[in-house]
């Protein structure tokens, strides 16, 4: 008879979140899914991690147009499907803004930028030559220089390196809102086991949500990534009831082994 010694590490919340009916769900989660992970590992069950380094069509097509990753292509599909960013500023008040979370290496900021930067409907003047930011990015790791030619330097965008679960960080985006469109990318750290990496992005997706209640504005819009599995239905369900119109897509730009999809809220309530 085998005997394992495991030493588990638990990311607990904070007293004040815990108090929430909300905090107490997550506390409960991360328990049972702690002692998931143990039961995984130590009986084979951890599938590998897959290989995203060969490029395919998107990641050749990414290099071409100047794009640091291919992800930029399920942005532009949402985009020109759903009109996030030409609703949003048909129907936003002066100045329009946009809040990426979760942002590096900087393809959906750049493609953004680039909407942002061209002409503008109605012959208006682009938000860029404006001085107070009219995109604001956030991420832990840095943006890709090498494709912004000079974009990212612009006094219209503000990039914050940090983590945006954090009141702190929290604190200095919701000071440059309201928002007219708030844009999520954002995924965790994985694991290979897809019952523990769906439940840290369903984590990540309702912090997002919780962004696009406090700081969108009426009208606004929303994408977010999610993975699938778990509890992401009473997620979908939550969005339905903040926007006019809430649904899930997944992007052809999404891989096919890829068990990621976006959620969508159209027309904040």
């Amino acid at each position: 008879m085998e005997a394992y010694i495991v030493s588990i590490y638990f990311d607990f919340p904070n007293s004040s979140s815990i108090v929430s009916a909300r905090g107490l769900r997550r506390f409960l989660q991360k328990l049972s899914f702690g002692l998931l992970i143990v039961f995984f590992e130590t009986a084979g069950y951890t599938k590998p991690m897959a290989d995203y380094s060969k490029l395919d069509h998107f990641s050749l097509k990414a290099q071409k147009e100047g794009y640091p990753a291919r992800s930029v292509y399920k942005l532009k599909e949402m985009d020109e499907k759903f009109g996030l960013l030409k609703s949003a500023r048909l129907k936003a008040r002066v100045p329009f803004k946009v809040l990426d979370l979760g942002a590096a290496p900087g393809s959906w900021s750049l493609y953004v930028l680039r909407k942002l930067s061209g002409p503008q409907s109605g012959g208006g003047p682009s938000p860029l030559t404006l001085s107070e930011p009219s995109l604001v990015s956030i991420d832990l790791a840095p943006l890709s220089r090498q494709h912004d030619q000079g974009l990212f330097e612009k006094s219209a965008f503000l990039f914050i390196q940090g983590d945006f679960t954090i009141p702190e960080i929290r604190e200095t985006i919701l000071s440059h809102g309201p928002y007219n469109l708030v844009l999520s990318d954002a995924a965790p750290a994985t694991t290979g086991n897809r019952s523990v990496d769906t439940l840290r992005s369903l984590d990540l997706a309702e912090t997002v949500l919780d962004y696009a209640e406090a700081a969108l504005a009426k009208t606004g819009n929303m994408a977010l990534k999610v993975f699938q599995g778990g509890d992401t239905g009473a997620l979908l369900k939550k969005i339905r009831g903040l926007f006019e119109t809430g649904k899930s897509f997944k992007p052809q730009a999404c891989r096919s082994e890829s068990f990621e999809t976006y959620y969508l809220g159209l027309g904040k309530k």
